[in-house]
């Protein structure tokens, strides 16, 4: 195939162009001698006029990523985007099922690889893609979706690609070109900086815990209270919960990093308040679970359908504080980070929260006194419950 830009097959004597073989018959003689057709306002040539069959094979073969605004390419032997898809998931999907990889992010990685063939078609060759098709791709993807969300999908898509190279599924090393380049931290500053801080005042977060149901209100209170995400309360295992000395020790499911939160006597209650009205798991392997819900099914589905995010999403509605975008059930940690880090004792919030942090007296810390992870936590409870006068241990 080429495009009206290349060198057609020069005619000599210019002979007369022959008839269509069938009257829908999708191509039109040209003077040069080819088949061709326009598309998208180009003009592309898919075979001589003696072989009609074959260019209208080629054209069966390329129209679909052609109308599609794609560059085609003939399918040759080597690894196609399809088959590079299947054999990075197969992997991701092991991890995943002995526990070394997060199921969300499974997800993520899944929605990463739907994306590739749909974009570039499931018999495209990797060999064949070069700088021009990922400059394309970006472009697509800026149209779509904003910075954050673009970094997050230029990042796995060359995870992907990176798994092609190191498992020899092709022979060269994958060119993106600089078409293909993460949004810059400037970008992302000022796109944090338009959306607004992701955080909730004590006002809102009292808002959501008088009109949430009685597990949802435990659940905000533990992102409130200990900085928990959505699948940190929808896998908390009931093992992990000391409801008569407060304390959950719990390592974080996304990372596996140990963390220890004092409860406050709010959020012991809410918790005590939900197992008492707890329906019974659905599946033996979730009776172990705090929060079942109503349906005997997790909270936390750990995908991007999250049933307690929706549960927190509906309430913000009905409330009227959901008019900063971005706002969520995870902004409860983004908040409790905020307010804890007030506290100044840096190390103890980490703690509570399971935060990895790169320095080396991290790697020599090994524990911190509850004193310290309660005076963080009780830094927190001030702030939500200004009114509460308390004195440490007296209630």
């Amino acid at each position: 195939m080429s495009e009206n830009n290349s060198t057609a097959p020069a005619s000599s004597g210019k002979p007369a162009k022959p008839s269509k073989p069938y009257p829908d018959f999708p191509l039109t003689a040209h003077p040069v001698g080819q088949w061709c057709k326009k598309i998208r306002g180009k003009l592309y040539y898919f075979g001589p006029w003696d072989n009609p069959d074959a260019a209208l094979d080629n054209y069966l073969k390329q129209k679909d990523a052609l109308h599609a605004g794609r560059k085609p390419r003939q399918e040759a032997e080597g690894t196609t985007v399809k088959g590079l898809v299947n054999d990075f998931l197969n992997y991701k999907r092991s991890l995943r099922d002995t526990g070394e990889l997060a199921p969300r992010t499974w997800e993520d990685y899944k929605a990463a690889g739907d994306l590739l063939i749909q974009y570039f078609g499931k018999g495209r060759r990797i060999d064949d893609l070069d700088p021009e098709d990922f400059s394309d791709l970006r472009k697509k993807l800026a149209q779509k979706w904003g910075p954050t969300t673009v970094r997050n999908a230029i990042q796995r898509i060359r995870v992907i690609f990176k798994f092609a190279v190191d498992n020899g599924l092709t022979d060269r090393l994958i060119r993106y070109g600089q078409g293909f380049k993460r949004p810059s931290q400037k970008t992302l500053r000022l796109e944090r900086a338009r959306k607004g801080p992701k955080l909730f005042t004590p006002a809102e977060v009292r808002e959501l815990l008088d009109t949430a149901t009685v597990p949802a209100r435990a659940m905000i209170l533990l992102g409130i209270n200990c900085g928990m995400g959505n699948a940190d309360c929808g896998v908390l295992p009931l093992s992990a919960v000391d409801l008569e000395t407060g304390i959950i020790d719990f390592p974080r499911p996304k990372t596996g990093i140990p963390r220890r939160c004092p409860l406050w006597p709010e959020t012991i209650d809410a918790v005590r308040n939900a197992l008492a009205c707890r329906p019974q798991p659905k599946r033996e392997e979730h009776a172990g679970l705090v929060f079942i819900t109503k349906y005997g099914k997790p909270w936390a589905k750990l995908t991007t359908d999250n049933t307690l995010a929706k549960e927190v999403s509906k309430l913000m509605k009905a409330l009227k504080i959901n008019g900063r975008k971005g706002l969520g059930f995870y902004t409860l940690r983004h908040t409790f980070r905020t307010v804890a880090d007030e506290s100044k004792d840096q190390p103890a919030v980490d703690f509570i929260m399971g935060d990895e942090v790169p320095n080396m007296s991290a790697v020599y810390r090994e524990t911190i006194s509850d004193e310290r992870l309660r005076a963080v936590a009780d830094h927190v409870r001030r702030w939500l419950f200004p009114s509460t006068a308390f004195l440490k241990g007296v209630e």
